[in-house]
């Protein structure tokens, strides 16, 4: 375990005790989120290292990694990504002004494979073994282990993708500035993220299945991310609710609260997640941020 002495966002040391929640899915273990005092950011601290973080990815349940899984919350995830493709592709259309394409955190390609259908470009990035060698013998296309595998001198792109990404990475700010080297200059950057602000985080607290401990190192909400952003000289130019998430968030949710799988109440906390977010626009389950650089 490493234990944090500095906001990994901001750099401050004035930091406070969020929370305690513990691994639901895998080892059961207890962790403590705190919440930077400074920039407003929450992070898992202390949290495990880079070489002890694979141990809590390692089971066949892991599900974005592993599309061969039986059972109903698998069913319930494969089919809302499927329906997912389409909505982040058109996106992805609407905000970059070409047809290269890299996304990091790639999985088992499935993304990459729909944007190559629609004539894109595309490349990936998947720390993981088992899901990148499935993407490359499934779908053949080129991915790679880490971001720096690709030299800013070769790869510009015109759009960079990380969906539910940016919280599993440890250095935060080294990532997003290799992203930035990598980005053409009116290259759009899109980032999908929990958004700790939403009514489900607040009603299943320590049970939120999207704090996700701790694979999740951090949990933002739409102040925090701004803050982020801004640090790393990013502009936010509009933020889109990701609808589905908070199904799927509730649903997991009450199985770590109850020990059951529970569709109706997982449907109803959803539905009055949405609700109560639409006044604001940005209380849903998750949010996705289309950014460019502050030059562009």
């Amino acid at each position: 375990m490493e234990l944090l002495i500095n906001c990994p966002v901001c750099n401050s040391t004035s930091f406070k005790a969020f929370m305690k929640s513990s691994d639901y899915f895998l080892s059961k273990e207890e962790f403590t989120i705190v919440e930077c005092k400074d920039c407003g950011v929450k992070f898992t601290n202390p949290r495990p290292g880079l070489d002890s973080i694979i141990q809590y990815y390692d089971s066949a349940e892991y599900i974005s990694h592993d599309t061969s899984r039986k059972g109903f919350i698998t069913w319930i995830y494969t089919h809302a990504r499927i329906f997912m493709l389409k909505k982040k592709f058109t996106m992805v259309s609407r905000f970059s002004n070409g047809r290269r394409i890299l996304d990091i955190g790639c999985g088992t390609g499935e993304f990459l494979s729909y944007c190559r259908e629609k004539g894109f470009e595309t490349y990936g990035v998947e720390l993981n073994d088992k899901p990148r060698e499935l993407a490359k013998r499934r779908y053949g296309i080129e991915i790679r282990k880490k971001i720096l595998d690709y030299s800013a001198e070769t790869f510009k792109f015109d759009c960079i993708t990380l969906w539910h990404v940016l919280e599993h990475i440890h250095d935060i700010k080294t990532e997003i500035a290799s992203v930035k080297k990598l980005l053409k200059p009116d290259g759009v950057l899109i980032v999908a993220l929990p958004n700790c602000n939403s009514w489900d985080a607040a009603h299943y607290k320590k049970y939120w299945a999207a704090y996700d401990l701790p694979r999740h190192l951090y949990h933002f909400n739409e102040f925090s991310f701004f803050k982020f952003a801004g640090l790393n000289k990013l502009r936010v130019v509009k933020i889109i609710p990701q609808f589905l998430d908070s199904f799927y968030i509730s649903l997991l949710s009450e199985k770590y609260r109850t020990g059951k799988n529970s569709l109706i109440k997982a449907f109803i906390n959803g539905t009055i997640s949405d609700l109560r977010a639409r006044g604001s626009g940005t209380g849903y389950s998750s949010l996705i941020y289309i950014l460019f650089s502050e030059n562009s």
